[in-house]
């Protein structure tokens, strides 16, 4: 299964190698900008334009969460290895974590001086990396 998201406020699976669409998503009011599966495989996350970061349940078809907090368009997300936590990299100079087990922002990442444009966990660790269009890019525990 291959997962895509667009300009056209979508997010679509596709069965990989037929190319056929198995599932549609939408939702989200402006462009997406990421979408990435949980870990277990059973819900994803996208982020979007629209400044908001969706959560998606594949056996409900439809959003689950909707999670609001940044100012300006959400340019990526990221799950947590554990499936508990999603990162979300925005164009108003922050990042934030966010606990989908309470809904709620656990952390909120400041420092670069321009838009955060992706973010990443490393794998199995508390550390997350993020690239700005200040062209630096930071190491951060989240712990």
């Amino acid at each position: 299964i291959v997962l895509t998201g667009s300009d056209d406020h979508l997010w679509k699976t596709w069965g990989f190698p037929d190319g056929n669409i198995l599932q549609t998503g939408e939702g989200h009011t402006d462009w997406l900008s990421g979408c990435c599966f949980r870990p277990s495989g059973t819900q994803l996350v996208t982020s979007s334009g629209d400044t908001t970061v969706r959560l998606w349940d594949l056996s409900r078809r439809g959003c689950i969460l909707t999670l609001r907090g940044h100012s300006r368009a959400v340019r990526g997300c990221s799950w947590h290895s554990c499936g508990d936590f999603v990162a979300s990299a925005s164009a108003d100079g922050t990042s934030k974590i966010w606990d989908v087990n309470s809904e709620r922002c656990r952390y909120t990442l400041r420092g670069h001086e321009d838009s955060v444009n992706s973010i990443e966990f490393l794998p199995f660790s508390s550390t997350v990396v993020t690239s700005s269009a200040d062209k630096t890019l930071s190491l951060w525990d989240v712990r």
